[in-house]
């Protein structure tokens, strides 16, 4: 019975992996084609007809592309950085119970959940602090997430105050136990909110368009909208870079625009190995002794 219960989970767990992972499979072995063989791949074809590097080649060398590559690299992370670290600051500030006007400010905080701004009141707020057209504009926006602040004040509530008094006692400032004790047990907490800043920033693509009109600044995920949604190939491919191109005569769009899916997509992708290690480990393994 149990063996047949394993056999059903597992094949269930298979056939979701097997869901998950094809359409990029798909975009890959599109984007891997032949171009002049890319019109006809299926949306269940997952080797490449004729492997070809061309499109990679393309999307490279080619400077709208280099342009939005490199600002959604600066946004994010510049954006991630200021993020956690006025999270988890403000955190650690709202996790001790001697904090005053501590109940107020959180309730403050949930205020912000409920009743959040939209876009418009923003785009206003962008224009008069004179930011359109700056890359502050989408950095500091949401530079504390309301639910990610509360996930650090749990965490933080759960480390136990004798480690606190301990290092208290060993002369350490407050600084020094928030850098040097609290941070390296706050591992978990911290890789968790790191992961969804960073996906956050790097997949926003609606405040760019909006607060951009400098198309030197579009971050990537702008630059494929316009592309792939819109179809803009001489603003954004770029045709006369592609006929200079070798073999740019045979380059089609849908190979192009599966690997500028594919572009977009890895770097996030290439993070999760980095942070998920975190997840699984102890948080309080041997701090108390």
């Amino acid at each position: 019975m149990e063996r047949a219960e394993s056999v059903i989970i597992v094949s269930v767990l298979l056939a979701l992996v097997v869901i998950t992972v094809q359409p990029i499979l798909n975009l890959l072995a599109i984007s891997l084609t032949e171009p002049a063989n890319a019109p006809g791949m299926s949306g269940l074809a997952v080797i490449p007809d004729g492997l070809s590097f061309d499109i990679w080649t393309l999307l490279a060398n080619h400077p709208a592309v280099q342009r939005g590559l490199i600002n959604s690299f600066f946004i994010t992370l510049t954006g991630t950085v200021l993020n956690v670290t006025c999270t988890a600051l403000m955190a650690w500030a709202l996790s001790r119970k001697n904090l005053p006007f501590r109940r107020t400010i959180f309730i403050l905080v949930l205020v912000t959940i409920v009743f959040e701004p939209g876009i418009i009141p923003d785009y206003f707020v962008m224009r008069r602090l004179g930011l359109l057209d700056e890359y502050a504009a989408v950095i500091i926006f949401k530079m504390v997430n309301a639910w990610y602040l509360i996930i650090l004040i749990r965490f933080f509530e759960e480390i136990p105050n004798e480690l606190i008094e301990a290092a208290e006692l060993d002369g350490a400032n407050p600084f020094q136990i928030f850098w040097r004790v609290v941070l390296p047990l706050a591992k978990p907490a911290l890789a968790t909110i790191t992961l969804f800043y960073v996906v956050y920033h790097w997949n926003d693509f609606l405040r760019p368009m909006i607060y951009f009109n400098d198309q030197d600044k579009w971050p990537l995920q702008v630059v494929l909208r316009q592309f792939v949604l819109v179809g803009d190939k001489a603003a954004i491919v770029g045709l006369e870079a592609m006929n200079n191109y070798t073999g740019a005569s045979q380059i089609d769009f849908k190979s192009f625009r599966a690997g500028m899916i594919l572009f977009t997509i890895l770097p996030v992708l290439a993070i999760y190995p980095l942070i998920l290690r975190y997840f699984t480990k102890g948080t309080m393994s041997g701090a108390v002794k």
